[in-house]
């Protein structure tokens, strides 16, 4: 009998982003229908260099009038934007407000303000992290260390810092001048705030209570239980006391948006929401009672102007021009202007420009000089001067006139992109990407071009729907899709002969109506080609290409009518399938989940389905599952995310089963703390494998969700959804705010087991190259105004592990098999 020693286990150093991070993503846009702008702000030395503000994506600087664009946020650990602020009197010093304040469910959030010295270049958070949105920001114009800041708060729960802050030191200190009284503090922020140019001790500010939940919107009274707390205030002295205005102005008020004359500073314009008279519907166009405000005395008489004031949530935002008060633009789903102070809005400066306006920047100084009068022209009034050049901010991104709007430039390069879901499929020699994104319909491109160019916008094709969100590919015509947008509207899409067909279930006459999400899942059988699942309350199975319909579950939520009949737009539509999926290894076997917190499962196609909500565990128990992954590997495994932040619990949420659902136990790991999951992703090949997108950014765990790690070089912007190409291993990242990205052959992720990780160095496996002569093109005569979304590397991609780095410079040596080495 012989005894032995067991040799050491190697060392595995602990997995860190730092290892990861020349995984480099390649960002392929589109950028061709812009994204959700939240506001724009003008250098006042330099006209040629602006700044916008991404609702999702970050902050993007131009300094060549809108030819080119660069991102100079990406380094923050938040990206999700409310607002810009130049200082008047030193261009180089940027003010930043993270969280946009539009109120919308798919909003973003903040961790405060940030402050650059030198024109974006190097950013520091100087404080406010738990303002969670800022509506606006405000710079004093002869002190840039002096400003203010109009902080919203939370805006599904209630406290936080809320209110209008004040700064005198640049950021190092903060003093609360404004805020609503107790308990309304708790639910009331400010939503604007402005300084009279000619006095800076003059501050106009609004007050504004809100309150969402996952199937209601309120605010104003509604949300501090019918007290009016809103409102316009002034102070005359930088803050230090103030004043409700009143004489004129509704009272019962919501959100108010405030706009001062650059020309004449008496004159100070608002839109306000009231609740006076009855608060209305979102939908309504025009006010019983608020409207467009206007006041020629410093905000001591007012007079309504106008009665319009569309979805106040959303938009509330009015502008003088600075050369002629007469002239005042109204942002609403079209942009409206008048030149008669407000009296009459027009929208004839909205042609060719996307809906839905956020953000508007006036040049001053921009007036063109008068013409020489004409004998004919003596008797007619003559038209107003006024600035020329301005910028617009929408759903659709930025433009620019210079012809005060009557002419619009579309400034489609930035990659703003809010993608909710995406599919691929396996065109040769690259595969294709269709998915949706908000108030931009679905569209479908390539996910590389044989073409030096690069991905251009012209190579996006769109198909169908206002919001788009999930995309099949019809497996028998590469030319169908199957689109779907809004509660459940899903149309069959052919882009050889422009055949667009409706095809959402309807009931039969008399039945009660289906009801479906904003965002209702669309998905093709693995198993079944020409199959596809859409989830509503209940799950139907669509076939012959769409046209037939049955239902195969019974209604899968708690069908509660208190919260299923929804309050404000069709975005708050509740009590539906969110989530569905169908197990790559079994046929028939489903799995649903809700957004009442209800899970369930069918092992035969829908014929019988088995609640599981009671064996999840808490916290994850009843709250809203927004993603199913069964495992690629074992029909018995499956991960659920859920996610509470529309309750203001912002914690991750990932539970992994190994018996159908019967038990579960959580794999959140490491993630951090405050950060909502939006997707988890197992890998095809390594079950050990796994991705998270949450609120802000990509991570992946290699031991099955014990520890995670941020993965590549996206930014941290939301992560809806990731895909794995079976055939390149590429990993298509869809991001809500940044397009799309893709990191090339994610073969090294799945080879790192620890194994790997113990060695000094490894190469992993290099995938095969095929020899392609791209074509030329343009790129080096057509200007940089072009988008270009980035073509995999050229050549083969080698990959290697380096256990320790020292700093020396690394050399990889390729060889034939004799030895010789590879020219």
């Amino acid at each position: 009998m012989s005894s032995g020693t067991s040799s050491p286990q190697p060392t595995v150093p602990q997995l860190t982003d730092v290892l990861l991070k020349n995984l480099k993503a390649r960002a392929i846009g589109p950028a061709v229908m812009g994204g959700r702008i939240s506001d724009i702000a003008i250098d006042p030395r330099n006209p040629f260099v602006f700044y916008v503000g991404l609702a999702h994506g970050g902050v993007f600087k131009t300094s060549d009038n809108g030819v080119s664009f660069d991102p100079i946020f990406d380094k923050q650990p938040a990206l999700s934007i409310g607002a810009i602020a130049i200082a008047p009197s030193d261009s180089d010093a940027i003010w930043v407000g993270t969280g946009e304040a539009n109120d919308r469910n798919s909003s973003g959030w903040g961790n405060g303000v940030y402050r650059s010295n030198d024109g974006g270049e190097n950013w520091q958070n100087v404080g406010l992290k738990d303002s969670r949105a800022i509506g606006r920001i405000v710079v004093d114009p002869r002190k840039p260390e002096v400003a203010y800041v109009a902080a919203s708060g939370h805006l599904w729960a209630d406290g936080g810092e809320r209110g209008l802050f004040k700064t005198t030191d640049g950021g190092k200190t903060w003093k609360l001048i404004l805020q609503a009284p107790s308990p309304h503090n708790a639910r009331t922020g400010c939503c604007d705030v402005l300084i009279d140019p000619s006095n800076s001790e003059i501050v106009y500010a609004a007050l504004y209570a809100r309150q969402r939940t996952p199937w209601s919107f309120f605010s104003g009274p509604d949300a501090t239980n019918g007290e009016d707390i809103g409102g316009i205030f002034k102070s005359t002295n930088g803050g230090g006391s103030w004043k409700k205005l009143a004489g004129g102005l509704p009272s019962q008020t919501g959100r108010i948006g405030l706009a001062i004359s650059a020309s004449n500073p008496k004159i100070v314009m608002a839109v306000v929401q009231s609740y006076e008279g009855g608060s209305g519907q979102l939908t309504d166009l025009r006010s019983k009672s608020g409207g467009v405000f206007r006041s020629e005395d410093g905000g001591e008489k007012w007079t309504r102007t106008s009665a319009i004031d569309p979805r106040p949530f959303y938009f509330s935002q009015i502008r003088i021009d600075p050369a002629n008060d007469q002239r005042v633009y109204l942002l609403a789903f079209a942009l409206l202007v008048s030149d008669d102070a407000g009296k009459n809005f027009r929208e004839d400066l909205s042609e060719k420009v996307h809906p839905d306006c956020h953000a508007f920047a006036i040049q001053p100084g921009t007036v063109p000089p008068p013409k020489p009068p004409k004998p004919e022209d003596k008797n007619k009034p003559p038209k107003p001067l006024v600035c020329q050049r301005v910028l617009l901010g929408t759903d659709g991104g930025v433009y620019q006139s210079f012809a005060a709007g009557k002419g619009w430039n579309h400034l489609n390069s930035i990659p703003a992109g809010e993608f909710y879901r995406i599919t691929l499929d396996d065109a040769k020699p690259y595969f294709r990407i269709a998915g949706g994104l908000q108030d931009n319909e679905n569209w479908v491109g390539p996910s590389a071009v044989q073409s030096k160019e690069g991905i251009r916008n012209s190579d996006w094709a769109a198909l169908a729907g206002g919001d788009g969100f999930y995309v099949v590919f019809d497996p028998n015509d590469r030319d169908t899709f199957y689109a779907e947008s809004q509660q459940g509207e899903v149309h069959r899409i052919n882009l050889r002969n422009g055949e667009l067909r409706r095809l959402r279930p309807e009931p039969v006459e008399g039945a009660p109506r289906y009801r479906f999400h904003w965002n209702s899942p669309l998905i093709g059988s693995r198993h079944k080609p020409g199959v596809i699942y859409l989830g509503g309350n209940c799950v139907f199975k669509l076939t012959d290409r769409a046209e037939k319909y049955s239902v195969i579950s019974p209604d899968l939520t708690h069908n509660d009518p208190a919260r299923t009949t929804a309050t404000g737009s069709g975005a708050e539509n509740y009590g539906v399938v969110y989530s569905l999926a169908e197990s790559p290894k079994r046929a028939d076997l489903l799995w649903a989940g809700t957004d009442d917190g209800r899970l369930w499962i069918t092992e035969n196609g829908g014929g019988k389905w088995t609640e599981l909500t009671n064996n999840l565990p808490e916290p994850a128990r009843g709250q809203w599952i927004v993603r199913i992954e069964p495992s690629n590997a074992d029909p018995n495994v499956a991960y659920v995310a859920t996610n509470a932040y529309r309750a203001g619990d912002d914690r991750p949420m990932i539970l992994r089963t190994v018996d159908l659902g019967k038990t579960w136990q959580p794999v959140v790991g490491d993630l951090p703390a405050n950060d909502p999951v939006e997707m988890v992703r197992e890998d095809p090949v390594n079950s050990k494998l796994l991705y998270a997108g949450t609120h802000f950014g990509l991570f992946g765990s290699f031991d099955q969700g014990t520890h995670w790690i941020r993965i590549s070089d996206v930014p941290a912007v939301r992560v809806d959804d990731v895909q794995i190409h079976p055939r390149t291993n590429d990993l298509v990242i869809a991001t809500h705010g940044r397009s799309i990205a893709i990191l090339d052959d994610s073969t090294p992720l799945r080879e790192l087991t620890p194994e790997i990780a113990a060695k000094p160095a490894h190469l992993f496996s290099v995938r095969s190259v095929t020899g392609a002569y791209l074509q030329p093109g343009f790129v080096d005569s057509n200007g940089k105004g072009i988008y270009r979304g980035a073509n995999p590397a050229e050549g083969a991609l080698f990959t290697v592990w380096v256990k320790e780095f020292t700093g020396d410079e690394i050399k990889i040596a390729v060889t034939k098999s004799t030895g010789q080495p590879v020219a």
